[in-house]
Protein backbone atom coordinates (compact mmCIF):
# COMPACT_ATOMS: atom_id res chain seq x y z
CA UNK A 1 0.00 0.00 0.00
CA UNK A 2 1.41 3.38 -1.00
CA UNK A 3 1.29 6.59 0.96
CA UNK A 4 -1.22 7.99 -1.55
CA UNK A 5 -3.61 5.08 -1.01
CA UNK A 6 -3.39 5.51 2.76
CA UNK A 7 -3.93 9.28 2.68
CA UNK A 8 -6.75 9.39 0.11
CA UNK A 9 -9.80 7.13 0.39
CA UNK A 10 -10.89 5.09 -2.65
CA UNK A 11 -14.07 7.13 -3.13
CA UNK A 12 -12.04 10.33 -3.48
CA UNK A 13 -9.73 8.66 -6.02
CA UNK A 14 -12.73 7.58 -8.11
CA UNK A 15 -14.28 11.05 -7.96
CA UNK A 16 -10.97 12.57 -9.01
CA UNK A 17 -10.73 10.15 -11.95
CA UNK A 18 -14.24 11.03 -13.14
CA UNK A 19 -13.52 14.75 -12.90
CA UNK A 20 -10.37 14.30 -14.96
CA UNK A 21 -12.28 12.31 -17.59
CA UNK A 22 -14.96 15.02 -17.65
CA UNK A 23 -12.35 17.75 -18.19
CA UNK A 24 -10.66 15.71 -20.94
CA UNK A 25 -13.91 15.13 -22.85
CA UNK A 26 -14.98 18.76 -22.44
CA UNK A 27 -11.58 20.02 -23.64
CA UNK A 28 -11.79 17.71 -26.66
CA UNK A 29 -15.15 19.06 -27.77
CA UNK A 30 -14.17 22.68 -27.14
CA UNK A 31 -10.90 22.18 -29.03
CA UNK A 32 -12.69 20.66 -32.02
CA UNK A 33 -15.19 23.51 -32.05
CA UNK A 34 -12.49 26.16 -31.93
CA UNK A 35 -10.37 24.55 -34.65
CA UNK A 36 -13.33 24.16 -37.00
CA UNK A 37 -14.11 27.89 -36.79
CA UNK A 38 -10.58 29.04 -37.69
CA UNK A 39 -10.38 30.62 -41.13
CA UNK A 40 -8.06 29.06 -43.69
CA UNK A 41 -5.72 32.05 -43.62
CA UNK A 42 -4.98 31.47 -39.94
CA UNK A 43 -4.12 27.77 -40.20
CA UNK A 44 -0.40 28.42 -40.83
CA UNK A 45 0.12 30.49 -37.64
CA UNK A 46 -2.03 27.99 -35.77
CA UNK A 47 0.18 25.12 -36.95
CA UNK A 48 3.25 27.03 -35.77
CA UNK A 49 1.68 27.35 -32.33
CA UNK A 50 0.83 23.66 -32.15
CA UNK A 51 4.39 22.82 -33.19
CA UNK A 52 5.68 24.86 -30.26
CA UNK A 53 3.31 23.07 -27.87
CA UNK A 54 4.37 19.70 -29.28
CA UNK A 55 8.01 20.64 -28.73
CA UNK A 56 7.24 21.16 -25.05
CA UNK A 57 5.49 17.78 -25.02
CA UNK A 58 8.60 16.16 -26.53
CA UNK A 59 10.78 17.52 -23.74
CA UNK A 60 8.36 16.23 -21.10
CA UNK A 61 8.10 12.84 -22.81
CA UNK A 62 11.89 12.51 -22.98
CA UNK A 63 12.06 13.17 -19.24
CA UNK A 64 9.39 10.54 -18.60
CA UNK A 65 11.17 8.03 -20.86
CA UNK A 66 14.28 8.33 -18.67
CA UNK A 67 15.66 5.58 -16.43
CA UNK A 68 14.13 6.94 -13.21
CA UNK A 69 10.70 5.44 -13.94
CA UNK A 70 9.32 1.88 -14.15
CA UNK A 71 9.31 0.09 -17.51
CA UNK A 72 5.61 0.68 -18.22
CA UNK A 73 5.92 4.42 -17.78
CA UNK A 74 9.09 4.53 -19.89
CA UNK A 75 7.27 2.72 -22.71
CA UNK A 76 4.48 5.30 -22.55
CA UNK A 77 7.16 8.02 -22.62
CA UNK A 78 8.68 6.57 -25.78
CA UNK A 79 5.23 6.40 -27.40
CA UNK A 80 4.65 10.03 -26.40
CA UNK A 81 7.99 11.07 -27.94
CA UNK A 82 7.08 9.29 -31.18
CA UNK A 83 3.58 10.82 -31.31
CA UNK A 84 4.81 14.35 -30.58
CA UNK A 85 7.62 14.14 -33.13
CA UNK A 86 5.17 12.85 -35.73
CA UNK A 87 2.92 15.82 -34.96
CA UNK A 88 5.80 18.29 -35.32
CA UNK A 89 7.04 16.87 -38.62
CA UNK A 90 3.52 16.69 -40.03
CA UNK A 91 2.86 20.26 -38.92
CA UNK A 92 5.93 21.53 -40.74
CA UNK A 93 5.00 19.60 -43.90
CA UNK A 94 1.45 20.94 -43.87
CA UNK A 95 2.66 24.49 -43.18
CA UNK A 96 5.11 24.29 -46.08
CA UNK A 97 2.40 23.00 -48.39
CA UNK A 98 0.00 25.77 -47.40
CA UNK A 99 2.66 28.45 -47.86
CA UNK A 100 3.35 27.15 -51.37
CA UNK A 101 -0.30 27.82 -52.22
CA UNK A 102 0.25 31.56 -51.64
CA UNK A 103 3.46 31.87 -53.67
CA UNK A 104 3.12 32.98 -57.26
CA UNK A 105 4.95 30.91 -59.83
CA UNK A 106 5.40 33.80 -62.27
CA UNK A 107 8.30 36.16 -61.72
CA UNK A 108 7.58 39.85 -62.30
CA UNK A 109 9.40 41.46 -65.25
CA UNK A 110 12.54 43.44 -64.54
CA UNK A 111 11.84 46.91 -63.22
CA UNK A 112 8.29 46.02 -62.12
CA UNK A 113 7.14 46.61 -58.60
CA UNK A 114 6.60 43.47 -56.52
Amino acid sequence: MTLFEIAVPAAAQTADLWSQIYVFVLATFIGLGVIRRVSRLLHTPLMSLTNAISAIAVVGAILVAGPDYPLGIRILGVIAVFASMTNIVSGFLITERMLKMFKSEKKPPDGARP
